[in-house]
């Protein structure tokens, strides 16, 4: 195993995780950009009012996108395990 083939599967290794991460922190920016307008507007500064709604979007994303995450994270072990010979060989 060359110090590229380790390389490549670091990368490939990165790259999932940024793909699975992707919706949930996406979500969150999100909803944590859009409370932070509406706290300055109204000038609420309670930090449970962006916990909470925070919590419930992530979830409800988290089942919308948890299929696909699971489906994508499988795949990527599929390939590392089924690439195992041709790496020790």
């Amino acid at each position: 195993m060359t110090p590229g083939v380790v390389m490549e599967i670091g990368r490939q290794a990165i790259e999932v995780t940024l793909m699975i991460s992707a919706p949930l922190l996406i979500t969150a920016l999100v909803v944590g950009l859009i409370i932070s307008i509406f706290q300055a507007a109204t000038q609420l500064n309670e930090s449970t009012l962006q916990f909470v709604p925070k919590l419930v979007v992530m979830f409800l994303v988290l089942l919308l996108a948890g299929p696909w995450m699971l489906q994508y994270m499988v795949d990527y072990i599929q390939r590392l395990f089924e690439s195992i010979p041709q790496l020790i060989g």
